[in-house]
C-alpha cells in the first residue's frame, strides 16, 4: 500500500486532481517516516510555485492550518473534538457567556500561537439525528458569509465522494495492484488523475451525454474518437478565455457564488 496526499479543485460538482505528493521512504532503515504533513509541506511549495498570484482557499484538517497562513491561503478546516483544546475551550466559554444556539453560531479572533482563528458551528438534523459540524478558518465570519462558507467548507466531502471514492471503487479501482514496478505504479496512478480530469470535463460539457445518459464505457470510447478525429477550432479555443463560475446551492431558491477563492 502506497499512500498519495492529492490536491483536488473543487468546482461545482467536479473534483480535478491538481498536484499529487507520494507519501514515501527512501530505505526501510531511514532516520525519519515521511508522513501526510511532511508531504503536504513539499505539495504546498509546489502549488505555491505553481500559482504564485492565485488566492486559493484550502479545505481540509486542522492539521494544515499553520501552513496556509506561510502562504497567505485562506483556510476552512473540519475542527475535530480533541484538537487545540485551548481554542476549543475557549470557543466554548464565549459560546456559553453570550448564549449562542442558532443554527450556526461563530466566534471571531480567537489568539493562538501569536495568530487570530475564527471558529464556526453548524447544527442540522439529519435522519432525525442531530449532527454538528465545526470548522476553524482565517476568513472572518459575518451574519452575510456564515452560510456561504459552510456550504463552502461541506464541499470537502465532495473530495471524498465525487474524487477518492469513485477513483477507488466505481469507475478506476486505483487500488488494483495495477503493477508491481514502483514507477509503473506511480505513472499509472498520475495517468488515472489526467484520464479523470478529461471525463469529467467531457461528461459536465456535454448536455448530449446528459440527456441519452450514455454509460461509462460509451462515453469512454466516445472521447477517445473525439479526441482521434476531431480538430480544434477557434471557436473552441475562444471558450478556453470564459472564466468559470463555482457554485454552490442553498437550499431549493437561493444560489450562492464564491468566486474569490478556488478551493482545494
Amino acid at each position: 500500500m502506497h499512500h498519495v496526499l492529492e490536491a483536488k479543485l473543487v468546482v461545482g460538482d467536479m473534483v480535478l486532481s491538481t498536484a499529487s505528493e507520494f507519501i514515501e521512504n527512501e530505505s526501510e532503515d531511514v532516520s525519519k517516516q515521511d508522513c501526510e504533513l511532511k508531504a503536504f509541506y513539499r505539495l504546498a511549495k509546489k502549488i505555491k510555485q505553481a500559482f504564485k498570484r492565485l488566492p486559493i482557499c484550502i479545505l481540509g484538517d486542522s492539521l494544515y492550518a499553520c501552513e496556509c497562513d506561510k502562504y497567505g491561503w485562506k483556510y476552512m478546516m473540519r475542527f475535530k473534538e480533541g484538537k487545540i483544546k485551548s481554542v476549543a475551550k475557549e470557543f466554548q466559554e464565549i459560546k456559553a457567556m453570550e448564549n449562542l444556539s442558532e443554527d450556526i453560531c461563530w466566534v471571531n479572533d480567537i489568539a493562538y500561537n501569536q495568530r487570530t482563528l475564527n471558529i464556526l458551528e453548524y447544527h442540522f438534523v439529519k435522519n432525525q439525528e442531530k449532527k454538528t459540524f465545526t470548522f476553524i478558518t482565517n476568513i472572518k465570519v459575518t451574519n452575510r458569509n456564515a452560510r456561504k462558507l459552510i456550504y463552502a467548507g461541506r464541499s470537502r466531502w465532495k473530495i471524498e465522494n465525487q474524487g477518492f471514492n469513485r477513483q477507488k471503487n466505481i469507475r478506476y479501482h486505483i487500488e488494483h495492484a495495477s503493477s508491481r514496478h514502483y514507477v509503473a505504479m506511480k505513472n499509472h496512478y498520475l495517468l488515472t488523475q489526467i484520464a479523470d480530469i478529461l471525463m469529467q470535463l467531457f461528461e459536465n460539457g456535454s448536455k448530449a451525454l446528459k440527456h441519452f445518459k450514455k454509460t461509462a464505457k460509451e462515453i469512454s470510447s466516445i472521447l477517445l474518437e473525439a479526441i482521434r478525429t476531431r480538430k480544434l477550432t477557434d471557436e473552441d479555443i475562444q471558450q478556453l478565455a470564459n472564466p468559470i463560475q463555482i457554485r454552490f446551492s442553498c437550499g431549493k431558491k437561493k444560489k450562492f457564488q464564491l468566486k474569490k477563492y478556488p478551493v482545494f
